[in-house]
């Protein structure tokens, strides 16, 4: 079975999430969305309501799973027997950053496979901290997150 990990914070999930998870699922037999915890980050929105929302997003899809980790994405890809890695880019700084991870999870895990999409030209813009800015400002983030996460925020 090919078990992909798409990892990331999604405080809060964006389109652009949405769409690298979309555009996965003919790849993949299972793609396991991983909300990461990490303890010294100040997040928005709290794990339950990430894992809550990203829940909602994908409740009709049966090949996406959804689970919060702490600790080393590596370990949590190996937990659960993932052999490939989605990481979504919209930049040329993103390559770089997610090429340093890729190349440090294939030393330490050579059988998992990071496969980078890259983000569609609409979504280049959207980030999750664009967003966390908006939605601190009472702005109207609804045409950069889906609509199942408008009655969480």
């Amino acid at each position: 079975m090919k078990i992909a990990l798409f990892p990331g914070s999604f405080d809060p999930i964006t389109i652009a999430h949405v769409d690298i998870v979309k555009r996965s699922l003919p790849l993949f037999d299972k793609i396991v969305v991983g909300i990461g915890l990490n303890s010294s980050k100040q997040n928005f929105l709290s794990a339950e309501k990430r894992e809550e929302i990203v829940k909602s997003i994908f409740a009709e899809n049966a090949n996406v799973e959804i689970q919060t980790y702490q600790g080393l994405t590596i370990d949590f890809a190996k937990k659960i027997g993932a052999t490939y890695m989605v990481r979504g880019i919209r930049s040329a700084s993103d390559f770089e950053y997610e090429r340093a991870i890729a190349q440090i999870n294939k030393t330490m895990m050579p059988d998992v496979e990071t496969i980078i999409l890259l983000s569609r030209p609409e979504y280049t813009a959207i980030s999750s901290t664009i967003v966390r800015d908006i939605l601190r400002n009472n702005g109207d983030v609804s045409q950069f997150v889906p609509k199942e996460a408008l009655t969480f925020l």
